[in-house]
């Protein structure tokens, strides 16, 4: 079983993928992680963010293991995630990587911005996780906040903004929600809530799938 789950930053759906991998005993890919890492290695080799081949080149050698999370949940990271994500090169460097690892033999969990359209267009579970902008830069700021970074709220609100436009409109797979997906708006949710709706979505596909296939 293959579930995509698609949103905007600090929506939740991260901590959903998180939770839905463990109760199904899936494998799960942040695949934003994979964007943050190659953003992140581009800034500390000095790489040209308007050089497509050299970003590419980038992410083509990325190796996870060099980066933690402290150091790719930064503000800066999340900026640098964002222009890679939009640059085709990098995103044409990655996609097999991530239809590898959905293509398991048991499935997997994918969380990221094009899962349900572009990665995993067949995924037997698509989610959309969203929230109002106000919810999640607070979500992020407090986040960020607690590791020293000294961004305003009104900042963060201003980055998630442009963020979300730069998402949305870029030329090669733009953020946008899988017409089969089904929305989990987390505004005035608990993660619990969430992550129980995020549930039922699956567990419902899992009934009809063994109503199909009979006794």
């Amino acid at each position: 079983m293959i579930i995509a789950i698609d949103g905007t930053l600090a929506s939740g759906k991260g901590t959903i993928a998180r939770r839905l991998s463990r109760w199904y005993g899936l494998a799960h890919m942040d695949t934003g992680r994979l964007y943050r890492a190659t953003g992140v290695a581009a800034l500390n080799k000095g790489v040209n963010f308007e050089n497509p081949a050299a970003l590419a080149e980038v992410a083509l050698s990325l190796d996870l293991n060099d980066y933690d999370e402290d150091q790719l949940r930064t503000a800066e990271a999340g900026q640098a995630a964002s222009k890679v994500a939009a640059v085709p090169a990098v995103r044409a460097a990655l996609l097999e990587l991530q239809r590898a690892f959905a293509n398991q033999p048991k499935g997997a969990v994918l969380d990221g911005r094009d899962i349900g359209t572009v990665v995993c267009p067949d995924a037997d579970v698509k989610l959309w996780v969203d929230a109002s902008v106000e919810a999640r830069a607070t979500r992020r700021w407090k986040e960020l906040s607690e590791k020293g970074e000294t961004l305003s709220l009104d900042e963060m609100i201003a980055q998630l903004k442009e963020r979300d436009e730069r998402d949305r409109n870029r030329s090669d797979a733009p953020m946008v929600a899988a017409a089969d997906s089904v929305l989990i708006d987390t505004t005035h949710l608990t993660i619990d809530a969430a992550v129980d709706k995020a549930r039922a979505a699956v567990d419902a596909v899992i009934a009809q799938k063994a109503e199909r296939s009979g006794p």
